[in-house]
């Protein structure tokens, strides 16, 4: 709970800062006062929940999102395992990946815009690059990591290619390929906000750019806020996923809040036998164990 509370009295701060600085209108160097204030914003949002626009550009942006996601998923891993598992497959795939992975997913939009026939392929188009590229460089990392002793003890029991990519290779890249799913969902995000900015009718990233080219700003800053929210509950979504599939990993690493382990009791030293009379019957018993 007071942990909780901490979080609460953060975020607490953070908007009463802002209030302040916004209604006293501060101009240091930062200019504040063309900010809307937290009151202004918290009116806007109002009216945009009871209207149905707002859930119309909510289910525009989730679906847009979780399309492209899930296909960058399936085909980020697939590929990262063939490409780490086979020497073909990296030489025939390899080359390219790398030369299209640096260029920036939003820089696509012209593409996907002259090849789908329409402004919504397009974005889950935008979207899947997104992702694709932080899933196939987790996974193929983690799956080159595997410990070879793990495959080699799967082939000595008499498994094969397909028992090996189920119970070692799989299991074992989990936890990377969690690792690229945290960073593509958040990458997809900013590339669907951009996209839908670019060339969407529909969606959280365009109705934003439509209250900023009407100068209205508190609808700025609702679009802003919706879009935090839905990026920490998917990312959330994905962390907690990854948890649950990985419960069999050791949990090693810190967790805040924790308390530490009681230190064990100290055990006392077993009484020890009274040592022999030497020339007693005692001793004559140990020589002959020791002869024995």
């Amino acid at each position: 709970m007071r942990r909780y509370a901490l979080r609460v009295v953060s975020l607490a701060a953070a908007l009463g800062l802002w209030q302040a600085l916004t209604s006293l209108n501060i101009d240091l160097w930062l200019r504040f006062s063309q900010f809307p204030t937290v009151t202004d914003v918290a009116r806007a949002f109002a009216a945009r929940l009871s209207g149905p626009d707002y859930w119309t550009d909510l289910t525009d942006s989730l679906t847009r999102i979780l399309t492209g996601f899930l296909l960058a998923t399936v085909l980020g891993v697939t590929t990262g395992v063939l490409v780490a598992r086979s020497r073909l497959a990296e030489d025939l795939l390899g080359p390219l990946l790398e030369v299209v992975r640096p260029i920036p997913a939003i820089a696509l939009v012209p593409v996907a815009i002259l090849l789908f026939p329409s402004n919504e392929q397009g974005i889950v188009f935008i979207t899947f690059t997104a992702a694709f590229f932080p899933v196939l460089v987790s996974t193929r990392h983690a799956v080159r990591d595997l410990t070879p002793t793990w495959e080699e003890a799967v082939r000595t029991m008499g498994g094969g290619r397909w028992r090996i990519l189920g119970s070692v290779v799989l299991p074992g890249a989990l936890p990377g390929v969690f690792g690229g799913l945290s960073v593509g969902i958040g990458v997809s995000w900013i590339c669907v906000i951009s996209a839908e900015m670019i060339s969407g009718q529909y969606g959280v990233g365009y109705r934003t750019w439509q209250d900023y080219t009407v100068v209205d700003y508190p609808g700025v800053f609702v679009g802003m806020v919706t879009i935090g929210v839905l990026g920490w509950v998917t990312s959330t979504a994905v962390e907690l996923l990854g948890r649950r599939l990985t419960r069999w990993l050791p949990r090693t690493a810190y967790v805040p809040g924790a308390r530490p382990p009681r230190p064990a009791r100290p055990v006392k030293p077993a009484p020890t036998a009274p040592a022999a009379v030497p020339g007693g019957p005692a001793s004559e018993e140990v020589r002959d164990d020791h002869l024995v």
